[in-house]
């Protein structure tokens, strides 16, 4: 009988996924074309977003997103102006703010749901204040019932990263488009995998239009010919070829990307829904751990991974439990990137940390996740359940 082995990732794909990639390899087209078209279709829809756009990666996401905010003619963001951003969060949630000549402004978590916490954020608001950027962690929907009152409230830009999240709701919203934009990921480990990749949803077409020329060299190529960043455009393609009227990158996703994030698509339901399955067992395993805490969910999270703190009188470390978890073949990592704050690319950002980072602190020091899939995870869990009773 095969060792139970609990793995952080597995792949989602099947012969759907290689079918596409050998439909594109007929085509002879590879780079960005009408399979990454129809794929921000399909995601759109997905999402309820009026808009989507494709790019290499979730982390380009954000820099796209971000990126194309400097430009907006209504809402910009400009050089000195603060965001305010969770202390729990992955690197590239922080360097595109940073890319931009914009401030951080680090607020802590609730330690229950390990999103920012709402009311520090509203405490934390200054006069150079111009946009909160809400991370949902693991899965998780941050608090935007609060978090869009104090947006309105103080006529701020509501931005999410939702990178972790892709299927989470909040009274049967999606995560993701509660702000002016949201970005994800599809990343191998993330919950559908288009090998690299990531997206941008937003309901504002001048946003989407900056960002189609940005996304490709800033170029009006990608532009539709009537747009809110040039107007009207040439209905001549020779002269739009290498017309340049923004400062942009090239993020462009292959043809790959778009077709296998088609297929992954179609599963999305499935995928939510065994994640979910997951979660109900992993909860009444670690419920009888009174000295171990698990995330909250808020909505209905569609559970990236299962996060444990360990406490004080827990009777062991962390490190104590990494080393068992690792011996019966259970891959662990850190909660994302702990208190963000302790690392040593702080001293290149403008920022300030608002208060104390008491629970972005226990994370960092206590925390740790497990991996979540698209199948049952009977045996993992009920395996992750027996190493922590021989731990107590």
């Amino acid at each position: 009988m095969a060792e139970t082995r609990y793995s952080l990732t597995s792949s989602t794909w099947d012969e759907k996924e290689h079918e596409a990639m050998h439909r594109v390899i007929a085509s002879g087209f590879y780079s960005m074309g009408e399979e990454v078209r129809e794929f921000e279709k399909a995601f759109a829809i997905f999402t309820g977003s009026k808009y989507c756009v494709m790019v290499n990666s979730g982390s380009s996401a954000n820099l796209l997103m971000i990126a194309a905010l400097r430009y907006h003619s209504k809402t910009p963001l400009k050089p000195g102006d603060e965001v305010i951003v969770p202390a729990v969060s992955w690197s590239t949630t922080y360097s595109p703010l940073y890319q931009y000549g914009l401030k951080l402004k680090f607020v802590d978590v609730d330690i229950n749901s390990l999103n920012m916490d709402a009311e520090l954020v509203r405490q934390a608001i200054g006069p150079k204040t111009k946009a909160i950027l809400a991370v949902s962690l693991l899965g998780n929907p941050a608090d935007f019932n609060a978090l869009a009152k104090i947006a309105s409230d103080h006529d701020l830009l509501l931005l999410e990263d939702n990178c972790e999240s892709l299927g989470a709701t909040l009274n049967g919203q999606q995560a993701g488009t509660f702000g002016m934009a949201g970005s994800y990921s599809s990343f191998f480990s993330h919950h559908i995998s288009t090998m690299e990749g990531g997206m941008v949803v937003c309901e504002d077409e001048e946003l989407y239009h900056i960002m189609l020329s940005v996304r490709a060299h800033g170029w009006t190529r990608n532009l539709p010919e009537e747009n809110l960043v040039t107007g009207t455009k040439s209905k001549n393609p020779f002269e739009e070829s290498f017309n340049f009227v923004l400062p942009g990158y090239n993020l462009r996703p292959l043809e790959f990307s778009g077709a296998i994030g088609r297929e992954q698509v179609k599963k999305l339901p499935m995928i939510i829904s065994e994640r979910r399955k997951n979660a109900v067992r992993f909860l009444e395993t670690l419920s009888r751990f009174e000295n171990i805490s698990v995330q909250q969910e808020n909505g209905e999270s569609s559970w990236f991974g299962f996060s444990m703190l360990i406490g004080e009188n827990a009777g062991f470390t962390r490190a104590e439990l990494v080393a068992q978890l690792q011996s019966h073949n259970i891959d662990c990592r850190p909660i994302v990137a702990g208190d963000f704050t302790q690392n040593v690319v702080m001293k290149y950002y403008d920022y300030e940390i608002f208060g104390e980072m008491t629970n972005a602190q226990h994370v960092h020091h206590n925390g740790l996740f497990v991996g979540n899939h698209h199948f049952s995870l009977e045996k993992e869990i009920d395996l992750l359940g027996s190493v922590l009773d021989k731990m107590l």
